[in-house]
């Protein structure tokens, strides 16, 4: 029976186990954000790439198998187990994040800035089932066979999409209704398939108890993910991350709009208790404007250095953990570093989406804009002066704060939907009125 398949990465399975995804949170927001989410890092560099795959699921190790589509021939050494920390770090560096601003005392004439809570998306592993011989005549071939960390890795080429289907039918895994058409489309690109599956003795060895993210390294001409297969028998609509690193600036895709997510918007105090809800709602709410056909563009910023800082950048030792080869001088046209060199030409990119097969029908492709300005998720507070003020300033300031209340209420109602009533009650005001389209044309900033 198969399970849910998520990502690009096509799941089996034989029992009737879910998958459990992680999600998205902020400090003091412990609600799962997004459900069966995904994580991918891509690092690109001309035609080299490496990818680092990670998602979540529970369920016997033994049950499970993942295939990859794959642009070219793998050989061992392009194959490896990275430790989850690293994707870890990289979402924490690059999540969207709540930024508070305190008011001081409006008879005095100076602001500080107090602190800066962030939100992150957390996966751990991807569990697998095992496979069996090849069937003579169903034109698959095993065209290698490796042992990585606790996985056992095949890489498979076919001649025809149904002998493939057959051989995977014949090896107990049922395939869904639309897989012969999308499989016989990868092998018209000349494309192979990278299946791994769980070495039960190796994993026990590891001392592991989640399996690790698998890492691949190949040279090809096309910056892409396939997600098609993923799409096919999936439950519902998936979430993916993918983090882009890449040395001339920020990455987008080129057959979907990438669009930035609104930023640098005032909302009101008591959505810090909320803020895991008021994302999850906002990115709902862009993506029904979309109409469920964007990537969505959270973070884009060069790795030397945040403002501010969810997380502190990575290390070159953690950035050539993920695949940037190029910091200790491993690409012969580039000037060689140090170990301990900061990692100044490498610039990131987070990209979010919520997919399906109808809203996304194709795979995902990339281009390099060479664009290095930066851009971050940023939502802001700002509280007002709690203690006394007694000068003729407070008056003003304080009727300044009501206005700035009503219209950080109406920022988050027009960016969640949130009922404009309930937010009145939550500012403190007795009603919340949107503002007509002109009035906003001449406002003075």
């Amino acid at each position: 029976m198969l399970t849910r398949i998520t990502l690009f990465i096509f799941l089996f399975s034989l029992s009737n186990n879910a998958l459990a995804f992680c999600g998205f949170y902020v400090a003091k927001a412990d609600t799962e954000l997004f459900n069966s989410a995904s994580q991918v890092v891509m690092v690109r560099d001309q035609d080299r790439t490496v990818i680092t795959m990670a998602s979540d699921f529970q369920g016997d190790v033994a049950d499970f198998a993942m295939v990859v589509p794959v642009p070219t021939f793998i050989e061992r050494g392009q194959i490896n187990v990275a430790t989850q920390s690293l994707i870890d770090h990289l979402d924490a560096y690059t999540a969207p994040r709540l930024v508070e601003y305190f008011d001081e005392n409006p008879c005095q004439q100076r602001r500080m800035y107090a602190e800066a809570a962030t939100a992150s998306v957390t996966a751990d592993s991807v569990q697998l089932k095992a496979l069996s011989a090849v069937e003579e005549d169903t034109g698959v071939t095993i065209e290698a066979k490796y042992t990585v960390g606790e996985y056992d890795i095949l890489i498979l080429s076919a001649e025809e999409s149904s002998g493939l289907i057959e051989w995977l039918d014949v090896n107990d895994y049922r395939l869904p209704e639309g897989a012969e058409e999308v499989v016989g489309s990868y092998l018209k690109q000349g494309m192979r398939f990278f299946v791994a599956k769980v070495n039960l003795e190796a994993q026990l060895e590891s001392g592991f108890s989640n399996l690790r993210p698998l890492q691949v390294a190949f040279e090809s001409p096309k910056f892409m993910l396939p997600i098609r297969l993923g799409t096919l028998n999936a439950d519902g609509q998936q979430e993916l991350f993918v983090y882009a690193l890449t040395r001339s600036g920020r990455v987008e895709t080129s057959n979907y709009r990438t669009v930035r997510m609104p930023s640098n918007v005032e909302i009101p105090g008591f959505v810090k208790d909320r803020f895991s809800d008021f994302y999850r709602d906002m990115f709902t709410r862009q993506t029904d404007k979309e109409n469920g056909k964007a990537v969505f563009l959270e973070y884009a910023w060069d790795m030397a250095w945040c403002d501010p800082c969810a997380a502190d950048p990575l290390t070159s030792d953690q950035l050539r953990n993920l695949g940037v080869y190029w910091l200790d001088g491993g690409d012969a046209n580039q000037s060689k570093r140090s170990a301990s060199a900061r990692p100044q030409d490498v610039f990131v990119t987070r990209l979010h989406l919520r997919y399906d097969g109808e809203t996304f029908p194709d795979d995902l492709k990339f281009i390099e804009t060479g664009d290095r300005s930066n851009y971050q998720g940023r939502y802001i507070m700002r509280h007002a002066w709690q203690g006394e003020a007694n000068c003729p300033a407070a008056t003003d300031y304080f009727a300044m704060v009501k206005d700035r209340n009503i219209i950080a209420g109406n920022h988050l109602a027009n960016l969640t939907g949130w009922d404009r009533q309930q937010i009145a009650e939550s500012i403190g005001v007795v009603e919340l009125r949107e503002e007509k389209w002109w009035q906003r044309i001449w406002k003075k900033q």
